[in-house]
């Protein structure tokens, strides 16, 4: 297959629907109450848009946003579980595809004008040194690390591991390999802390 403008992604299902407990039971989950929170956001990588370079191979996995496969999403018609995954070089609300962890080195590259981000922990000054002011409700996040290069990023002049002021509400969590992650615009990114 060849596809054109998009990738096209192996996806087999579309949540996270089961979780294995450490004796090996497995409980199953009805993804209906939370679509949002269950939802696959990667698949192996079957085809690569021709019309672009974007360094993925087939092979590799892409990580995309939760609607490639939110309410039935874009299966290939003569493939249900395969994905058309938008991709688009410039604009990033237009391009589905965040990023991609390469089979032949497992590194993680951005896509498109996406910066990927990992939370930092902003924590709370106190004016008295005998009382500990401890918040349990998790913080919006303001700042964050970036968490792998591109070069859309290099070109800004910020690099990995440098903390970033970034736009309210303009973050989006997932994850990769485990681990939760942010992905908002390049635009989106305000300042480098000093």
């Amino acid at each position: 297959m060849k596809s054109l403008n998009s990738f096209v992604v192996h996806v087999p299902k579309r949540y996270n629907d089961e979780i294995k407990t450490k004796s090996g039971l497995k409980l199953y989950l009805d993804t209906k109450f939370q679509p949002f929170e269950n939802r696959i956001n990667e698949g192996e990588v079957v085809s690569v848009p021709a019309k672009f370079k974007t360094g993925v191979e087939v092979g590799d996995t892409l990580y995309f946003h939760h609607l490639v496969v939110l309410s039935d999403g874009q299966p290939l018609p003569v493939n249900d579980d395969h994905y058309v995954v938008r991709y688009d070089p410039v604009v990033a609300l237009n391009c589905q595809a965040i990023c991609y962890k390469s089979k032949k080195d497992g590194k993680v590259y951005p896509l498109s004008t996406w910066s990927i981000l990992e939370h930092v922990e902003q924590k709370k000054k106190t004016e008295s040194s005998v009382i500990e002011v401890i918040e349990v409700k998790e913080r919006e996040v303001k700042t964050a690390k970036v968490a792998f290069d591109s070069e859309g990023l290099k070109a800004m002049g910020v690099k990995k591991g440098d903390i970033v002021g970034i736009l309210k509400n303009s973050d989006y969590p997932f994850n990769i390999d485990g681990e939760k992650l942010y992905r908002t615009r390049m635009q989106d990114l305000m300042y480098i802390e000093a």
